[in-house]
């Protein structure tokens, strides 16, 4: 049974929409509308930080870090987006960074996607990641671990990778990252320094793409 250790430190701000708008850039989503964005400052390389996984081209013109929540509906459909993105884009450098912020099943399914990055082998994660979004209903801790022994990892060493101290640490630091990023909707992305809440569709993030390899910001 995974057990959630996580508690008060959860700050229950993010969203699965765009919150009120704001922007520092005049960004355009796929619907016409503003989409909300701001400047931020990284404490440091977010690869390096734990639970991060990198996808596409480790050394990539173009760096996306994506924070997303297993239980989010744009999140879903970004997957799907981005992971077309990737396959046509190879200089684009993904950062997945779970941000597990929408309730106790979002927790329970983190714990279990954190054990698979480093239980599993690259191939095997980002294959758990795009089945948790590719599945309906909501993602807890039993799914996520139906998932993974779907793609053979061992139930028992998940289990107690997944409930351990490093774990709940790892998220812990991760969210409070989110947070203090300003990060009040799912999927947020950051580019540069450039923060961007909430999915603008995949046309509008192929373009944040496309501005930020040519001229180094989110839109040129």
């Amino acid at each position: 049974m995974l057990v959630v250790l996580f508690g008060p430190i959860t700050p229950g701000v993010a969203q699965s929409s765009n919150p009120e708008t704001q922007w520092d850039y005049p960004q355009l989503g796929d619907d016409g509308q503003h989409v909300s964005n701001h400047t931020v400052k990284l404490p440091g390389p977010l690869d390096r930080l734990p639970g991060v996984v990198v996808i596409g081209n480790r050394s990539g013109k173009v760096t996306v870090a994506e924070f997303y929540d297993l239980n989010c509906p744009y999140c879903r459909q970004a997957a799907t987006d981005i992971g077309e993105l990737i396959s046509r884009d190879h200089e684009l450098r993904l950062l997945l960074v779970p941000y597990p912020v929408l309730g106790i099943a979002s927790i329970t399914a983190t714990r279990v996607e954190l054990a698979v990055g480093k239980l599993g082998t690259l191939e095997q994660f980002y294959a758990f990641h795009r089945r948790m979004f590719a599945r309906r209903g909501t993602n807890d801790g039993a799914r996520a671990l139906d998932v993974a022994q779907s793609l053979g990892l061992d139930k028992r060493r998940l289990l107690a990778l997944a409930d351990s101290d490093e774990i709940t640490e790892t998220m812990k630091t991760l969210v409070r990252l989110g947070t203090a990023l300003g990060l009040q909707a799912t999927p947020s992305f950051v580019v540069g320094n450039a923060a961007i809440l909430g999915y603008p569709g995949p046309r509008s993030l192929a373009a944040i793409v496309t501005a930020a390899a040519t001229c180094g910001k989110v839109i040129c």
